[in-house]
């Protein structure tokens, strides 16, 4: 474990210019990648929510780095609790299947069966538990997407929305809507 980057990460905050610092490093020395990954992935950590927080960020710009890692990133999904680790596990999420559509129209994966089955069994599990707007919109985002490859997905999400829609905040109201009025077409 490189001591400079855990110190980096443990003194990290949720402002942008912060996690911005820390995923431009990486950016810059993507051979950091591995020990925040294991920041990330270790849940008894206090600071990996902060390294989930700088992980989304990278991932971002370049989720084809996720690809070493993603048969534990997957399996470990559903380990996590904290608020601030599901928001950016979800928008995780959330570019793995968007990256993973675009793969398949030049006939490529990024993510197996088993990466889908367990991301798709996540992104449910935080939309149908108390979790924040933000990790339940970016869930209902990536089923969306995973609703493109399996065929069940969508009657899925359109018996669950409409039951937590009237229960739900505005911001979750409008994903909602997004993604009901996408089904429909």
């Amino acid at each position: 474990m490189n001591e400079t980057l855990y110190k980096n990460v443990q003194n990290s905050t949720a402002h942008r210019p912060s996690r911005d610092f820390i995923c431009n490093l990486i950016l810059e020395n993507p051979q950091l990648l591995p020990d925040l990954i294991e920041i990330l992935l270790d849940t008894k950590d206090k600071n990996h929510h902060k390294a989930c927080w700088i992980s989304e960020l990278i991932f971002e710009k370049h989720i084809d780095w996720l690809s070493p890692y993603l048969d534990i990133f997957c399996k470990t999904l559903s380990f996590y609790s904290h608020d601030g680790a599901l928001r950016s596990l979800s928008k995780i999420c959330l570019f793995s299947a968007n990256y993973h559509i675009k793969k398949l129209k030049s006939k490529e994966k990024f993510l197996t069966e088993n990466h889908l089955e367990l991301m798709t069994e996540a992104c449910f599990d935080w939309l149908i538990s108390d979790k924040k707007v933000a990790t339940k919109a970016y869930s209902m985002r990536a089923l969306f997407q995973f609703g493109k490859l399996q065929d069940w997905i969508y009657p899925e999400l359109e018996i669950i929305l409409p039951q937590q829609y009237p229960s739900g905040s505005a911001g979750f109201q409008f994903a909602c809507k997004e993604i009901l009025g996408k089904i429909a077409k």
